[in-house]
């Protein structure tokens, strides 16, 4: 067992705006951390990644363009993987290969067999991999589940999530160009299809199946996986059906902007509501996120509600707490939250040195990912019902979506058929 003072050097794999967030935040609140690489294909970004991590551990990172380097240095004992979606998969499997722990960011995976090649590297190899569901580390959120989980709120009979974000915008397609100076456009694509340099796909690639999982459910995973934490982690759902479309601007985005989903755990249906349209509709203000207050929860963004036959729990993230009401609206139970986000990093660097099992371990996060998968793929075979064999993780009702699950990494790019 490491010593809880060793020190554990880090590589942060993707320097956009959540990446360097992220590594500036775990460097500072985990203590003997040193990020020795930032790794970026795109020289406009990590720039400020590492210069502020210069001044906060007074040694500079290098820069690298591959991630590859990384996996090479024997000093490294972790990597933060915080790129775009379609890279998470192959790049996890790549670091577990070469034995370092991995914190891999929401959407953990494109796919449904992505998840489960990364499960079987981080069993092969015996890695730490850390989901970024960071709720799951939220003193509230284990409170919220032992409260549920002792039969306070009675047998559970109904589950609403949601994930109702506020606006959008137009989204005019650009015409393909020339990538621009420093950017390794080739590389960035990685796993997807070889196309064209077009800044739409670039900067908005969160629009496009071949990148990302889209808006809506890429955040609604997280309430997705909070509520299966409370529930007591159930297994997969027998079956997924997801209606909806594009509310605001019937333009050319792949990804509707509006999903409602019914997913049938056997006990209890689930279903999600996710969406961005509607200025109404806020997330967590921050004096609720590290106060003691709650939110006004029918136009909380990212809520739960959990229908017990002793009462109804409301349940929120970004550290908004829990309630449980009664008849005429009597509050039964509550608890303040806190915002996790230091918490769960802490959580990664303690299961570098203990190796104990992570807060939000890979397997739970495949299983999350996987309703995000479910209902991407019942919209993209015309909305119809999938039935879903969990123990072989296949449909057996529409073959159309096992091949759009397989995937379609390009040459160079594959996931091993044997990790």
């Amino acid at each position: 067992m490491a010593n809880v003072n060793d020190k554990v050097v880090l590589a942060l794999i993707g320097a956009g705006g959540r990446g360097t967030q992220v590594i500036l935040s775990i460097q500072k609140c985990a203590p003997g951390v040193e990020v020795k690489y930032v790794c970026e294909v795109d020289q406009e970004r990590g720039g400020r990644a590492i210069e502020e991590l210069y001044k906060q551990q007074g040694v500079r990172p290098q820069r690298i363009d591959d991630m590859r380097y990384a996996f090479d240095d024997r000093d490294v004992d972790g990597v933060m993987i915080c790129t775009p979606e379609h890279w998470h998969a192959l790049g996890t499997i790549r670091a577990c290969q070469a034995g370092k722990d991995v914190y891999v960011e929401k959407n953990i995976s494109l796919t449904i067999p992505e998840g489960r090649k990364m499960i079987e590297a981080a069993r092969k190899y015996n890695r730490i991999v850390q989901c970024g569901y960071q709720n799951r580390s939220a003193a509230y959120n284990i409170s919220a589940r032992d409260y549920i989980q002792g039969g306070k709120l009675g047998k559970i009979i109904n589950v609403k999530v949601y994930c109702m974000l506020s606006g959008h915008k137009a989204f005019p397609l650009r015409e393909d160009t020339e990538p621009p100076e420093g950017l390794d456009w080739d590389q960035w694509l990685g796993p997807a299809p070889l196309v064209p340099y077009n800044i739409t796909r670039h900067k908005s690639y969160n629009e496009w199946w071949d990148y990302s999982c889209g808006l809506p459910l890429a955040d609604g995973c997280h309430a997705m996986d909070l509520a299966r934490m409370v529930l007591g982690d159930p297994d997969h759902p027998r079956s997924a059906f997801c209606a909806g479309g594009r509310v605001l601007f019937d333009d050319t985005r792949e990804i509707p902007d509006n999903q409602t989903i019914t997913y049938d755990f056997g006990d209890f249906p689930f279903t999600m509501e996710a969406s961005i349209y509607g200025g109404y509709m806020t997330k967590v203000a921050p004096e609720v996120r590290f106060g003691d207050s709650f939110p006004n929860w029918p136009f909380n963004s990212t809520r739960m509600e959990i229908y017990g036959t002793k009462g109804m729990m409301y349940l929120g993230r970004h550290g908004a707490g829990w309630q449980v009401l009664g008849k005429d609206s009597e509050i039964v139970d509550q608890e303040y939250g806190f915002f996790p986000d230091e918490m769960h990093q802490q959580d990664f660097i303690n299961s570098i040195r203990t190796r104990n099992t992570p807060t939000s371990d890979i397997e739970e996060g495949h299983k999350s990912a996987t309703l995000v998968h479910l209902a991407n793929l019942s919209y993209r075979t015309g909305k119809k019902q999938l039935l879903f064999d969990g123990t072989r993780e296949i449909i057996t009702n529409l073959e159309q979506a096992n091949i759009i699950s397989q995937g379609n990494n390009r040459t160079g790019y594959q996931i091993p058929a044997i990790i």
